[in-house]
């Protein structure tokens, strides 16, 4: 087998696992992984606003909007309007969505996290080096994308771009 397809066969095992671990999340919480980061960060900051969560979780705006609207739907989270300003809108986790939160599992990102904090500094920067070569190599290097390991959160970052780019042609 030539290298290029020992290289596109792991790439898919990445992408598989990513998969099958967003399937595993919906299946045991009805949540995605991009809700699921979400809801951590208005647990960690009780009263947070969308602006701020986006920016923290390195997501759109209107991606975080969209997931959020999907949320209260749910009845997972509520959004509370500041009586002073209007314009302010708070974020605070209900009841189900914290109960929700507990029985949850971690984003797959967390378990790389922490193996890849064990490797030595050198392998870290070798296979940041490696994956953004590989990402520019793909015609991949100006999509926008936010350090979440999920299908939905790609794709939803990727249609986003290409609609923009169709708007402004």
């Amino acid at each position: 087998m030539e290298k290029h397809q020992e290289l596109l066969i792991a790439l898919r095992k990445v992408i598989r696992a990513i998969g099958i671990h967003s399937k595993h999340l919906n299946k045991t919480s009805g949540l995605t992984s991009p809700q699921l980061l979400i809801m951590q960060e208005i647990d960690k900051i009780s009263g947070v606003n969308s602006s701020q969560v986006a920016k923290n979780i390195t997501l759109s705006a209107a991606t975080v909007t969209n997931i959020l609207d999907r949320l209260e739907t749910k009845s997972l989270i509520s959004r509370v309007r500041n009586t002073q300003d209007k314009r302010r809108v708070s974020l605070y986790l209900t009841d189900a969505g914290k109960a929700i939160l507990q029985k949850a599992p971690q984003p797959l990102q967390e378990h790389f996290i922490e193996n890849f904090a064990n490797l030595e500094e050198w392998e870290q920067s070798q296979l940041l080096s490696s994956m953004e070569r590989i990402a520019v190599m793909m015609d991949a290097n100006e999509i926008d994308a936010a350090p979440v390991l999920a299908l939905d959160a790609m794709s939803a970052s990727a249609v986003v771009k290409t609609s923009t780019a169709k708007d402004s042609i």
